[in-house]
């Protein structure tokens, strides 16, 4: 079993990283736990207005409960997290844009004028969908290849390459940001669209685009946090290795 936890000074990011299955908790209190994953629990709670000890309670029911399965990403080497962040989430970016915003573009020609909201909600994700191609560009041509090269002369023992970035924390910093840009886009997808409730008057397509932009942003809060809240923090202690 799990030893329980009891430290609300503990970050949000060490939780999850521990066991994803306890961002559904931080989610369901509407605390972020990918891009903010760097405050403590009793911060996000005394924000909240929330009590630390009961979500505590919630947490540990988690971690204590062996019977559902939970991915160890805490375990993987980073050249294997790498290449499962870009072959899965990247990937899954790339398929997904078109397709909800071609659906977004037809809500906005057949409901537009009756909920203008679509409109907003639009603007917004083909916002995020051009930031989000050239975040994700710049992690597969910059910031990914220079893990892999510290991963690989720490298993060879050879030397790195000093970077023209200087150090990995300077692309990581960059990255963060964007992750918090996109972040906020989607907190106020979420709130135009009621938490991804349609409307009663919603067509099928409507249901389908609401169910797909909910999905979406499920996915980029895996994504985010494995990055912000596993990946980049070991980036940056493995570089400490040839300093």
């Amino acid at each position: 079993m799990e030893t329980l936890e009891k430290n609300t000074q503990k970050e949000i990011g060490h939780f999850v990283a521990k066991d994803y299955r306890t961002a559904a908790i931080f989610s369901k209190h509407k605390i972020d736990f990918c891009c903010n994953g760097n405050r403590t629990v009793a911060e996000a709670c005394d924000k909240k207005g929330i009590d630390s000890n009961l979500l505590m309670d919630e947490i540990n029911t988690v971690l204590s409960n062996k019977g559902a399965e939970t991915i160890d990403y805490k375990s993987w080497p980073l050249d294997l997290l790498v290449d499962y962040i870009e072959k899965k989430h990247h990937r899954y970016v790339e398929e997904k844009i078109p397709v909800i915003r071609q659906f977004l573009d037809k809500l906005c020609r057949v409901h537009g004028e009756r909920h203008p909201e679509l409109f907003k909600i639009n603007e917004l994700f083909t916002g995020s969908a051009g930031d989000l191609a050239a975040h994700m560009k710049k992690e597969e041509l910059i910031l990914f290849p220079f893990i892999k090269q510290l991963v690989k002369a720490k298993l060879e023992g050879g030397a790195v390459q000093s970077p023209q970035f200087q150090t990995v924390e300077n692309p990581i910093a960059m990255m963060k940001h964007e992750h918090d840009n996109e972040g906020e886009r989607f907190r106020k997808i979420a709130e135009l669209t009621d938490n991804y409730n349609p409307p009663a008057d919603a067509c099928n397509t409507y249901k389908v685009t609401f169910s797909m932009l909910d999905e979406f942003e499920k996915d980029l809060h895996l994504h985010i946090h494995l990055e912000n809240n596993i990946l980049f923090p070991k980036a940056v202690q493995l570089e400490k290795l040839f300093a």
